[in-house]
């Protein structure tokens, strides 16, 4: 028998034809809005670094888009602010808000060196704690990122959320006195309220609070929470919340949520999941 061979027109087409197919499966997944609105992950997922230019300084946060379909208002958004000393990544994993509440886009941003209790001379990353301080960096990098988002993605602008944990808290206090009309609750972690606090107005929000803290004083924090209850006009009496904290009602729809637990300085395992459960129910009015 003689071998047959195949014309050189279709030996070549069969070629270009598996060319196109192994370049399709080697690129490296888009980074794009519509690409999130296809995704229905059902595991755990990477964040993406995205690079912020800030008044002339590089800026990064480590983001997630939402894993699983948003509503047709759009997704909701949070950002969640590591305490001094730390990194985004490190607080994408104590928190996990990304893979506890997959409609959500969740951002992760990274500080800069900045002074600390324990680091006076200011080497380790960290956010400012007023305003004016550092030229206002961070609320800068704030309203970068948030622009960012709302240009990438279909964000709700009623459900937009800060949360952050020591000095990250300090940051979600600043926030909501400066920013507090862009969002719709917080969680401060673990952190007090600052001179900025008569700048606030009332606001969803659920503190956490150790009552062994040796960086935080208890005495502080406890402090800071009965001004918040006092700030959102709240019942004097509360409610369970998550079968381990309290909620208290208040008449502004700005409810309060607390979370004071036996330990110190480092949160809770749950911590992830009473924030998304309490955010869950609040929009902005």
């Amino acid at each position: 028998m003689t071998k047959r061979t195949l014309p050189l027109s279709i030996l070549l087409l069969l070629i270009a034809v598996v060319g196109i197919s192994l370049s399709a499966t080697s690129k490296s997944p888009r980074f794009s809005a519509s690409a999130i609105r296809r995704s229905n992950l059902t595991s755990r997922y990477d964040g993406v670094t995205q690079k912020f230019t800030v008044a002339g300084v590089e800026r990064t946060a480590l983001v997630y888009h939402n894993a699983s379909a948003a509503p047709k208002s759009g997704a909701p958004l949070v950002l969640v602010f590591h305490g001094h000393g730390g990194t985004s990544q490190f607080a994408a994993r104590k928190f996990d808000i990304h893979n506890l509440w997959r409609e959500a886009v969740v951002i992760y941003p990274q500080g800069l060196p900045s002074a600390g209790k324990y680091d006076p001379e200011g080497k380790k990353p960290g956010w400012q704690k007023s305003v004016g301080a550092y030229g206002d960096r961070d609320l800068q990098f704030f309203d970068a990122m948030l622009a960012w988002a709302k240009k990438t993605y279909a964000i709700d602008a009623k459900r937009i959320y800060v949360a952050g944990h020591s000095n990250g808290g300090s940051m979600t206090y600043l926030l909501w006195a400066t920013r507090g009309d862009q969002l719709a609750a917080v969680a401060p972690c673990a952190s007090v309220f600052g001179m900025q606090a008569r700048q606030a107005k009332p606001k969803p929000a659920i503190v956490f609070a150790g009552e062994q803290d040796a960086v935080v004083p208890f005495q502080a924090q406890e402090r800071s929470i009965n001004f918040v209850l006092k700030l959102n006009q709240c019942d004097t009496s509360s409610a369970e919340f998550g079968k381990v904290g309290k909620l208290y009602k208040s008449k502004y729809g700005a409810d309060v949520a607390t979370y004071v637990y036996p330990g110190g300085h480092a949160l809770p395992p749950n911590t992830g999941e009473l924030i998304v459960s309490f955010f869950k129910q609040y929009k902005l009015r």
